[in-house]
């Protein structure tokens, strides 16, 4: 996959060598000649520009990238890179500080696919939602969250629901879904289960019961 990412800091830095390292294609977008000679050495392909300038991101490859990580510090910047991805057909994931208040982030959320906090999850949240189901960073997790990949079965209540229609803990959240011969994919709210269906969960530890009574069934 392709994958951009604006703003070379610590956390796209980061992300960009993940994804690197798994094979996938990672091009950095960054307004600073410093950062970017320090991803070129480390063999990332770089362009000079302001995320928020569309010309920067078509030179960056915008049209035929998969996915667009904005992460810098600005969220302006982060959500009008976005917003071009988003027109060209990308995956959009937003860095977002979590002193915003509710509202700026209710704002802006309705309009990305993915919206991650350096502060909670760092790169491994940020690569986590850029693949949407590609999920060797168990290690990376904070401390508090736990990753886990569960089998519905019948009996399950959470057979014939909806994604939108299961009602798990606060914080946690499904991040792929697949059918039980298919690979895991990003999942959709009208997506509905079925029996040999597999999930990819991510949830705070003392939730895990919580998530797991909602979708396995009693034994």
């Amino acid at each position: 996959m392709k994958f951009i990412i604006v703003g070379y800091g610590r956390v796209g830095a980061r992300t960009a060598r993940i994804l690197a390292e798994e094979g996938h294609d990672v091009v950095i977008l960054d307004n600073d000649q410093k950062r970017l000679e320090r991803a070129d050495g480390e063999g990332f392909d770089g362009v000079q520009g302001d995320g928020a300038d569309e010309d920067a991101l078509l030179e960056a490859g915008i049209e035929t990238a998969d996915a667009i990580g904005a992460m810098t510090p600005d969220l302006n910047v982060n959500f009008a890179a976005c917003m071009v991805g988003k027109h060209y057909g990308c995956r959009t994931v937003l860095r977002i500080d979590e002193d915003y208040r509710e509202d700026i982030y209710e704002k802006y959320a309705a309009d990305v696919d993915e919206i991650i906090y350096p502060e909670r999850l760092g790169a491994a949240g940020a690569k986590t939602a850029l693949l949407g189901g590609d999920f060797n960073v168990v290690a990376d997790l904070a401390q508090n969250l736990q990753l886990t990949v569960l089998e519905i079965r019948d009996g399950s209540p959470a057979v014939g629901k909806r994604l939108s229609e299961l009602e798990l803990p606060e914080g946690s959240r499904i991040y792929a879904h697949g059918r039980k011969t298919e690979s895991l994919t990003i999942p959709l709210p009208g997506t509905a289960l079925a029996a040999g269906d597999e999930v990819a969960v991510i949830t705070e530890s003392d939730a895990t019961e919580q998530v797991r009574a909602t979708l396995l069934a009693e034994t």
